[in-house]
């Protein structure tokens, strides 16, 4: 099997050794080569066309989000953003995102043994992500428009943070409620679909694979380019007709039902589907307290979290939806709900707005 080349792109020395050794000890992915800065990446490049770039967003000389869109109109390269910036340079984050890198990883640092298993895992499966990426060249002037190292461990379904949904039917209400699990390549398209939602759509539930912190700047930038209000979901916060509530980094977000009105519960736990927030955990336990009530969108993203919950939806009584193939950056997370015969539908990614306004239809 043809590795994974991967360029690395860092003026911290440390960093850069750090992220060579995550990396080079998975077995699909070869470390190319390491640059201090774009200029020395630029020459790499020229030498030899990676797979994936790892890249900072503050580098001297030239910033990062400068060479990547000088990358994305000249020549496209899955671009991964390795980030330590804290939560107040989050909107830069978001910027890197809209020009085009696929994802967005925080740089490793030392602590618990958990904390950095956890943390190599989710940078090898991000670059794995992006090296399936399907790119398109990026107009020169783009305008902003506003296994893995240690895989022994055990693989955890959503079990570990609810039971399956049992068998009794969940009333209808005249209320629906969307959960959307997307990640790699998700930020863009999920931008997408909530701009073309009207102020008074059903109230909505998002799981979108991102580190912590950076999930409140990405809230708070489709809030600014959204009819509907968009926030990082709270414990307790209500699902409003209008709102949507995009699950913390780091921690799990699930759908709960008191009598006609739905609220989510935000809670620690282990990853499941090597996720955390997990696409399967939303998706259950809308299954279990939303039934046929419920609308279940899976779209963009490597791997199958959310597969196992979209079809505890669909035999719940929901809707459940997949983007197609065509219109996703990585097709692994629709692939398996569509093979396991979870989505009901399954559709381009401008027409997913269409089908939350079409479901809401009494």
């Amino acid at each position: 099997m043809q590795k994974i080349k991967v360029l690395i792109v860092d003026d911290s020395a440390s960093v850069r050794q750090t992220l060579a050794d995550i990396l080079s000890r998975d077995p699909a992915i070869e470390v190319m080569a390491t640059a201090t800065d774009p200029y020395a990446a630029a020459r790499e490049i020229a030498h030899e066309t990676p797979d994936v770039i790892t890249l900072d967003i503050e580098m001297p000389r030239m910033d990062g989000i400068t060479f990547l869109r000088k990358i994305m109109s000249q020549r496209p390269i899955p671009v991964v953003i390795c980030s330590s910036l804290p939560e107040e340079g989050s909107d830069t984050l978001m910027q890197a995102l809209e020009a085009g890198a696929v994802d967005v990883i925080l740089k490793p640092k030392m602590g618990t043994r958990e904390f950095l298993r956890e943390s190599a895992e989710a940078i090898c499966d991000a670059v794995k992500a992006a090296a399936q990426a399907r790119l398109q060249k990026l107009p020169a002037r783009h305008v902003d428009r506003g296994g893995h190292v240690l895989g022994s461990a055990k693989k955890l379904s959503a079990d570990v943070m609810m039971p399956p949904p049992g068998n009794r039917a969940m009333a209808r209400t005249t209320e629906k409620v969307v959960c959307i699990g997307a990640s790699t390549g998700g930020t863009e398209s999920l931008r997408e679909v909530l701009v073309a939602l009207p102020m008074d759509c059903p109230g909505i539930v998002v799981v979108q694979h991102m580190p912590e912190l950076f999930t409140a700047a990405f809230a708070r930038r489709l809030d600014s380019l959204c009819q509907v209000t968009v926030k990082e979901a709270a414990d307790g916060d209500p699902v409003l007709r209008g709102h949507v509530l995009i699950a913390p980094g780091n921690r799990h977000a699930m759908l709960q039902r008191s009598g006609a009105r739905y609220h989510v519960s935000v809670k620690d736990g282990p990853l499941v589907s090597r996720h955390r927030p997990s696409v399967d955990v939303l998706f259950r336990s809308a299954a279990q307290f939303a039934g046929g009530n419920a609308v279940g969108i899976i779209m963009t993203g490597m791997g199958d979290d959310g597969a196992n919950g979209l079809l505890e939806m669909r035999n719940a009584g929901a809707l459940t939806i997949a983007q197609n193939e065509e219109t996703c950056v990585v097709f692994g997370m629709p692939k398996e709900a569509i093979d396991r015969g979870a989505a009901e539908k399954v559709v381009p990614l401008g027409l997913l707005a269409a089908e939350i306004r079409r479901a809401d239809t009494p």
